[in-house]
């Protein structure tokens, strides 16, 4: 058995290895959209790339502005992701137990010109201590509670449409500032997102790389108001709790965060090579499906960070699903369930 083990590990070794000397240690730049045909071959294999300036004669990064934003916006509602850290969609320690949960953000909802004051004026270091707010709905919002500003950006990518052969099934926009980080995921989608204000800086890992990142089920959670006033009002970061959810579930989420590698490293961490790379404003990144990806951003002088970006279902016929899901089953087998 130990010899079946560690030919296993040898395996997995191999192919994270493998993938990562037959590949190039860098992201593609093209100075210009791809034609329909140049983007299917970077699907066939399942590569990124940024389009420097793809979308820079777009409406929305030539007009998009607090003033223009909150004038087109006015008071409509708006859903909300508040945090005590920037961290929604994250893994947390439960303080109550130490255990490691899945932490979703509270979620509220508040007139769209108080949300960007409240980011602008944290941004510029006005009371530090308050709760982190990220307009982040994955609901094809831009096409529901922001369609007062789909006009002004792409219906859909031309180029992704007719190399895939289908719509976006999401179009969605992303308002925060430099406190919000999305955590180390993976979607089942092809994605290409669009820089519009700021700077979006990302780390990218590989499908091959499962075993790298510590997939654990973790008991799910929500951040919580310990004080319920006044759901759009200033709060700070000590009226917010984890409550576990009723009833219990587990997430499959990474527990591993490349940016702090010695912490719930796995025995393959070591192996991992992160892509880095930033998108400026009018950019465009290609991120294919199952990529894993952490997030920061960089506000404008005007202290925030927006961006688009369009979700086409990915393939799922082929091998190429089904060998990525028996590589992340193999690596869910590997490593032992973790506490902090």
């Amino acid at each position: 058995m130990l010899n079946q083990i560690v030919d296993v590990n040898a395996a997995v070794s191999n192919l994270i290895s493998s993938y990562h000397e037959l590949n190039h240690d860098f992201v593609d730049e093209l100075q210009e959209e791809p034609s329909a045909v140049e983007f299917m071959r970077y699907v066939a294999k399942n590569r990124p790339f940024i389009v420097r300036g793809g979308a820079s004669q777009w409406r929305a990064v030539r007009k998009w502005n607090a003033e223009y934003l909150s004038r087109v916006m006015g008071d409509e509602k708006v859903a909300v992701a508040v945090t005590p850290h920037g961290n929604a969609d994250s893994v947390v320690v439960d303080p109550k137990d130490g255990t490691l949960c899945f932490i979703k953000p509270c979620e509220v909802e508040e007139p769209f010109t108080a949300f960007l004051k409240y980011l602008r004026e944290q941004e510029s270091g006005t009371n530090a201590q308050q709760a982190v707010k990220y307009a982040q709905t994955q609901n094809d919002n831009l096409r529901g509670e922001y369609t007062k500003l789909f006009s002004d950006v792409d219906g859909d990518i031309a180029w992704s449409r007719v190399a895939l052969g289908r719509a976006p099934e999401a179009i969605n926009l992303w308002i925060g500032n430099s406190r919000s980080v999305t955590a180390l995921h993976r979607d089942n989608y092809e994605n290409i997102y669009c820089q519009i204000i700021g700077s979006k800086h990302f780390v990218l890992l590989p499908p091959v790389e499962t075993a790298c990142i510590g997939e654990k089920f973790l008991p799910a959670a929500t951040y919580a108001l310990g004080c319920p006033k006044s759901p759009c009002g200033i709060r700070d970061d000590r009226t917010l709790e984890i409550t576990r959810d009723n009833p219990a579930q587990e997430v499959p989420f990474a527990t591993w965060d490349p940016d702090t590698p010695q912490k719930r490293a796995t025995t393959f961490s070591h192996l991992s090579k992160p892509y880095q790379l930033t998108l400026s404003v009018g950019d465009m990144l290609y991120l294919p499906a199952l990529w894993y990806h952490k997030v920061s951003q960089s506000c404008s002088t005007e202290g925030i960070c927006c961006a688009v970006n369009y979700w086409y279902d990915m393939d799922f016929d082929g091998s190429f699903y089904a060998t990525n899901d028996f590589v992340r089953n193999i690596a869910l087998l590997k490593e032992p369930n973790v506490r902090s």
